[in-house]
């Protein structure tokens, strides 16, 4: 089955729009990628300043091809000006899932 890729990332309240401007000017930066099945961006609604970036990959060779190429150059770019903008987060911890079980809607 699947993996499932979680990064945690802490994201101080003033810098909460700048996190998803960026998310939203990449958005297509994993679609294409091999082995990718599902992403999404969790923003806290309350109790902690931690977003959660989810990703779904047919397996974990798929994520590490995935950081190795399209991720670190997509990190690694510069911004206006020609110099790498300033991380919003101010701390990330990654997590590491294998799918056991899942489940969907019924169809009628």
């Amino acid at each position: 089955m699947s993996v499932v890729k979680i990064n945690v990332l802490t994201v101080p309240a003033e810098q909460r729009e700048t996190l998803e401007k960026r998310f939203v000017s990449r958005a297509h930066a994993v679609e294409n990628s091999d082995g990718f099945e599902w992403f999404e961006l969790l923003r806290p609604v309350e109790g902690t300043d931690s977003y959660l970036v989810y990703t779904r990959w047919r397996d974990e060779a798929s994520f590490q091809a995935w950081m190795e190429g399209p991720m670190k150059a997509a990190h690694q770019g510069a911004g206006e000006g020609g110099e790498r903008p300033k991380p919003a987060a101010s701390g990330s911890t990654l997590w590491s899932f294998d799918v056991v079980q899942q489940a969907a809607p019924k169809t009628a």
